[in-house]
């Protein structure tokens, strides 16, 4: 299983609430370029660090920084 670093699931969370702010308002190209950006800064991202560990697949790296920012683990407290 793919195990995606801090510095991955930060990208993650950083486009997942750039879409949630572009979403949240009238399409406007100037209103989804951080969208735009922050998700390419993740994928950029994803393909180096499948790069660094050759085993390990970009699609199921992606989809594990995924699972962990779109459905956490509820913690125990």
């Amino acid at each position: 299983m793919a195990k995606p670093s801090e510095n991955l699931i930060k990208l993650c969370r950083a486009a997942v609430e750039a879409e949630r702010v572009a979403t949240s308002e009238p399409y406007s190209r100037e209103g989804w370029a951080a969208w735009m950006k922050a998700a390419e800064k993740f994928q950029r991202a994803v393909a180096d660090e499948a790069r660094q560990e050759p085993k390990q697949s970009r699609l199921e790296l992606e989809q594990a920084a995924k699972r962990i920012v779109l459905h956490p683990e509820p913690t125990s407290e």
